[in-house]
């Protein structure tokens, strides 16, 4: 996807050039497309376009001047690729553990320029009604990104399936798990996969993009952690641009229309009302994230 990506952007750029040379031949002051017009639409990065409030939202940003793209990825690893890049012009699909996660590993400055909303990381089960019914032994497959695994592993801990060394972090692994005093073992998978597993393990746990590949809505959690609590702060969605584009005016739009009435019931109506939305300042978030970039950095 991310070289497909780098194909069309070198091929875009091929026919602005060569527009634009011929544009230059009969005027002086020929200039490329401002960002956000229809020859030159903001590229946005999401996991969730099928989602209805997109195109509330695009709708919204055409009404005041602003054009955008919707380019959606299946995979959490690529629109942040595509965002260093220079594929997209920014992001909306993840938290700042997640964003840490990237910048730390790739060496990245990537940057939360708003925020979106809390979502809870529910357990769903086909075959048992309650966390109770799941039976000593039991499986539970949870995402296999570092982040999430995380997160993942602490709802388990709540849900009294299993319990981590020293009561666990947001640096969790599953080589923490207290075979002992744990009554569930876990498989971790693609986050997009954890739907899916549900056919062949006791219950998932399943980032809130994918409830719906499983059939499932959120009302069949069977447990969540609380989206509102304090320790849910590296877990808010954000808007993502690159550090040189973070106090761009035309993006900050874009977040104050994504904060409108009409869009935020939307988003809220995708998640089955369970998340919480969050209007945090771009300085605030990038202070939470560089916490938790440094406590990466600490982890070695």
């Amino acid at each position: 996807m991310a070289r497909s990506l780098s194909i069309a952007a070198r091929a875009l750029a091929a026919v602005a050039a060569t527009t634009l040379a011929l544009s230059a031949c009969a005027s002086d002051d020929s200039a490329e497309p401002a960002a956000g017009t229809s020859d030159d639409p903001i590229r946005i990065g999401v996991v969730s376009s099928g989602e209805k409030y997109w195109d509330t939202f695009k709708q919204a940003a055409h009404d005041e001047g602003i054009e955008v793209e919707i380019v959606n990825f299946s995979d959490y690893q690529l629109p942040n690729q595509g965002l260093s890049d220079g594929d997209l012009d920014l992001n909306q699909f993840q938290h700042l553990q997640f964003l840490a996660g990237y910048n730390v590993n790739s060496g990245s400055d990537l940057t939360p320029i708003g925020a979106t909303a809390v979502y809870p990381l529910s357990l769903y089960s086909t075959k048992h009604k309650s966390v109770d019914e799941i039976p000593d032994g039991g499986q539970v497959a949870i995402p296999n990104d570092e982040t999430n695994q995380a997160r993942a592993l602490l709802v388990l801990q709540e849900a009294g399936l299993l319990k981590l060394k020293d009561g666990g972090s947001a640096f969790s692994t599953p080589a923490d798990i207290l075979a002992d005093q744990s009554k569930v073992t876990v498989t971790p998978v693609d986050a997009a996969q954890t739907a899916i597993a549900l056919q062949d393990v006791d219950a998932s746990i399943i980032n809130n993009d994918f409830v719906g590949d499983a059939g499932l809505t959120a009302e069949d959690a069977i447990f969540a952690d609380d989206p509102d609590s304090e320790a849910a702060e590296p877990y808010i969605n954000v808007w993502v641009s690159r550090a040189e584009d973070k106090d761009n005016e035309t993006y900050a739009k874009l977040i104050d229309i994504y904060h409108t009435p009409e869009v935020e019931e939307g988003v809220l109506e995708a998640s089955g009302n369970t998340g919480v939305i969050k209007d945090n300042s771009a300085e605030e978030l990038q202070g939470i994230l560089d916490g938790i970039e440094k406590d990466l950095q600490a982890q070695g």
